[in-house]
């Protein structure tokens, strides 16, 4: 089994998951966080591409920030955090097993 297959098989990432308000700001890695890598990892790739914030949160985070502004954004911007934290911090986690149950 290749570390991909391995991954996918033991993390089981949701593919389009909703999200919360606020992202976790826990010091470790969480199951929230477990279940939403390939939503950190579309968000960083918009990061990257400098994609508006409006269109990431409508399309990744599903929240119409046209409805709901703040909180668009809010989630927008700690999600974006979080996932910035899994490329320095987190990632270790992941390495070891995943989030401590």
């Amino acid at each position: 089994m290749c570390f991909h297959d391995f991954w996918w098989a033991v993390l089981k990432p949701l593919l389009d998951p909703d999200v919360a308000d606020v992202a976790p700001d826990a010091p470790i890695l969480t199951g929230y966080d477990e279940e939403r890598l390939l939503t950190y990892i579309r968000l960083l790739d918009a990061a990257a591409e400098d994609a508006d914030w409006r269109e990431v949160a409508r399309i990744v985070l599903h929240i119409d920030p046209e409805q709901e502004p703040e909180r668009a954004f809010r989630s927008w911007e700690t999600h974006v955090a979080r996932a910035r934290w899994m490329t320095t911090n987190g990632y270790r986690y992941l390495l070891a097993g995943g989030a401590p149950h």
